[in-house]
């Protein structure tokens, strides 16, 4: 996502403790120290099915506006949640994969970063 020019930032509370810096960004170690220094659009989910719940949750509370749950993972009661919380949703996808056949080359310019 980041070659497509998307701001990824990185989630991981042992590697936050470290101040360690991933793929060139800042390391956070949750949702809520990322949402205080940026709008969060999208939150994409790399943790497995039984643990997704705590983390739509988070995105709900910090305003993300979508939530993608990654490949093979799927939380259909934290899904409802999220939408309705009016959160777009999206399980068992990797935004990746699906972005160049959904017509997204990159982020819309005209929006505000």
């Amino acid at each position: 996502m980041q070659q497509m020019g998307y701001k990824v930032i990185p989630i991981n509370p042992g590697l936050a403790k470290q101040n360690e810096i991933l793929h060139g960004e800042k390391v956070y170690p949750d949702l809520q120290s990322v949402a205080a220094e940026y709008t969060v659009d999208m939150v994409d989910i790399f943790r497995a099915s039984n643990a997704a719940g705590q983390f739509v949750d988070e995105a709900i509370a910090i305003g993300a506006k979508s939530v993608w749950l990654q490949l093979g993972v799927v939380d259909e009661e934290a899904g409802k949640r999220a939408l309705d919380a009016n959160l777009l949703v999206v399980m068992d996808t990797c935004p990746l994969m699906v972005a160049p056949a959904m017509g997204i080359s990159g982020p819309d310019e005209t929006s505000a970063s």
